[in-house]
């Protein structure tokens, strides 16, 4: 069945995907500035409705960890109505029993475990939404099946990253914000593709002869993107155990091309880590060997991972031609790389700077974003191709 393209729901989409995207710098910001406990109370903001929290609040950490919230709480908004709006007329029934669920379930933890009673008020909230958008009457077709698994998806996937979010706060589990963070990456993903299948380009890319990518190009590409994503798992880690700057120095680690971690030296380096922190008035944090080799293997990855986009480019170019989109794609792909591992540099530099730090976040979420949506199009090519 053939799906024409609409341009109100292509822009819908996107505005979903940059809403993600923002929500992953807020989140940059609330770590980089070491605000993640700014607001002590979830889903409630110092006691009120986090729609109400005075403006007394406003200020230092609560800026962020707020604003961060009353985002995330407006992109789950967007997926449940992109959710509804995807599935068409059919999703209506499954929202309105999911949402109903989640109410009643909501509803129960709070009566019968008090202890969890902020996941109860979660739930019901979401629910709340979800039933809303259930019962609310609208006739529409639903999209292709894999736009309609794409959008329950991320309606599972934004209300477990919200929940995860949320239990850091309400049990105070710092160890959440990883999983929080490798959520967030595979959500901005989604998202990014449900765009991309919902454009002018992909509805109607039929009617072009497109060449085929050859099957080791694209298979390079999904794997760098692969490794992309375990680098950004490294770099979530490190974030949240305050191992950026295990290592003070770079291109150098320790004025060392690979550091001791024998016990001996690792007290000789929080003692120089101590003296260069309070003389640059920035927080002092005990390293550990592990946080040392760590941050050598973030250094290990994001070289590999530069060679491999540079291979991607030239191969692209070499089978592909320098004209083809795929290949000048390619090229935007190896700049953000550049730009990444400047960043990178520059976070060592500046004492971890929480401008550059969240830069840093954002250009690797671009750049895993960039070689998973290659990898789509050239696959799509290939099969309109064959």
């Amino acid at each position: 069945m053939h799906h024409p393209y609409r341009p109100l729901l292509f822009w819908f989409a996107v505005l979903t995907a940059v809403t993600t995207f923002l929500l992953i710098g807020l989140g940059g910001l609330v770590t980089s500035n070491e605000a993640g406990m700014s607001v002590p109370d979830w889903p409630t903001s110092y006691g009120y409705n986090m729609f109400a929290l005075p403006i007394q609040y406003w200020q230092d950490g609560v800026i962020y960890e707020h604003t961060h919230r009353l985002l995330a709480t407006f992109l789950g908004i967007l997926v449940v109505a992109l959710t509804r709006w995807l599935g068409g007329s059919p999703s209506r029934w499954p929202l309105a029993v999911v949402g109903g669920l989640e109410i009643l379930a909501g509803v129960a933890i709070i009566l019968f475990f008090p202890h969890l009673k902020a996941v109860g008020h979660f739930l019901s909230g979401i629910g709340g939404v979800v039933l809303l958008a259930g019962v609310v009457w609208a006739r529409n077709a639903p999209a292709d099946g894999r736009l309609v698994k794409c959008a329950w998806g991320a309606f599972v996937l934004v209300q477990l990253q919200g929940l995860l979010g949320g239990l850091r706060v309400a049990l105070v589990l710092n160890w959440l914000g990883v999983p929080h963070g490798a959520l967030a990456q595979m959500f901005l993903v989604l998202t990014a593709a449900t765009a991309l299948f919902t454009s002018r380009w992909w509805m109607e890319s039929a009617r072009a002869q497109p060449v085929a990518v050859p099957k080791g190009l694209s298979g390079h590409v999904l794997g760098v993107a692969a490794l992309i994503f375990v680098q950004l798992l490294v770099a979530a880690t490190m974030r949240h155990q305050h191992a950026g700057l295990a290592i003070p120095d770079f291109p150098l680690a320790y004025q060392q091309l690979w550091p001791d971690t024998h016990p001996g030296a690792m007290v000789r380096y929080n003692a120089q880590n101590a003296d260069h922190a309070m003389a640059a008035h920035v927080p002092v944090y005990f390293v550990t060997a592990f946080q040392v080799n760590l941050q050598m293997v973030h250094r290990l990855l994001a070289y590999a991972i530069f060679l491999g986009v540079a291979a991607a480019a030239m191969r692209a170019r070499k089978r592909l031609g320098s004209s083809d989109g795929l290949t000048k794609w390619a090229l935007v792909w190896l700049g953000l790389l550049t730009v990444q591992i400047g960043l990178g540099a520059a976070t060592i530099w500046y004492n971890k700077a929480a401008d550059i730090a969240t830069g840093h976040v954002l250009v690797g979420a671009l750049a895993l974003v960039t070689g998973v949506l290659w990898w789509l199009a050239a696959v799509r090519r290939t099969q309109l191709a064959k």
